[in-house]
């Protein structure tokens, strides 16, 4: 379905990033796997796209610092001469802070990392998309962004609203060069994310609210992205999917 098309993931040396990376591979596209700290698993990574016969690199950059960026994207059009598809995966919630411990500090850093490496991302890919008047972007929100997230979770859950929010605007100011951008609101998903933030009783307490009974997995947030990159979406653009196993509903 993506035959040579170049896709670059951000945030994709584990969990949703990672399957994402390797979904597309199975579809034909060739990927880049950006990381901040985890080499290894982005290395991995690309050691399994390879061997389903397709072409990886791994990328290093920390995505909330534009020099980073435009190293990223300037080493991935050196090797392939475009990008098709961005999804703009990295984030993190860092740690759990309620508004008694709120930090400016800490404040600054989820927005950064949450919500202003999108607009990096974005502002330095668009340009060659709409020379080419085509191009996907997909960002991944949360249901937080949407539900006002649980305790400790504020900060995180107003930067993947104003993701959500930001998802709209672009589409509109992009529609016009042939570029598409959507968003995917993942639920409760088995990550290293729940891991290291939900204690198991909180993680329980979530899964209790799930009509389906289970949390979710990467592989099934990664098929929704590769949906919303192909043309069977093709009339898709400013929309939030949501993936929570009915946790939420709109």
């Amino acid at each position: 379905m993506f035959e040579g098309q170049v896709a670059l993931i951000t945030g994709a040396s584990s969990g949703i990033g990672r399957a994402t990376a390797e979904a597309f591979a199975h579809e034909g596209a060739s990927v880049v796997v950006n990381y901040h700290k985890n080499q290894k698993g982005a290395e991995e990574a690309v050691k399994n796209i390879v061997k389903m016969g397709r072409e990886a690199i791994a990328l290093q950059a920390d995505v909330t610092h534009s020099a980073e960026v435009k190293r990223m994207v300037d080493a991935t059009l050196n090797k392939w001469s475009k990008i098709d598809i961005l999804v703009n995966n990295a984030g993190d919630l860092l740690a759990r802070r309620t508004l008694a411990d709120m930090t400016e500090e800490y404040w600054d850093k989820i927005m950064a990392l949450n919500l202003k490496s999108v607009f990096l991302c974005v502002q330095a890919v668009w340009k060659r998309m709409a020379d080419r008047k085509s191009g996907n972007i997909i960002n991944v929100a949360s249901i937080a962004g949407r539900s006002g997230g649980g305790v400790g979770t504020t900060a995180y859950s107003a930067a993947k609203g104003g993701m959500i929010t930001y998802t709209k605007g672009l589409a509109k100011e992009l529609a016009a060069y042939g570029i598409r951008v959507n968003a995917v609101a993942p639920g409760v998903i088995a990550t290293p994310y729940h891991e290291r933030y939900s204690p198991p009783e909180i993680l329980n307490k979530f899964i209790a609210g799930i009509p389906m009974g289970r949390a979710g997995t990467s592989e099934e947030i990664a098929d929704v992205i590769v949906f919303l990159a192909s043309p069977a979406a093709r009339y898709m653009t400013g929309e939030t999917v949501e993936i929570n196993g009915g946790m939420l509903m709109d």
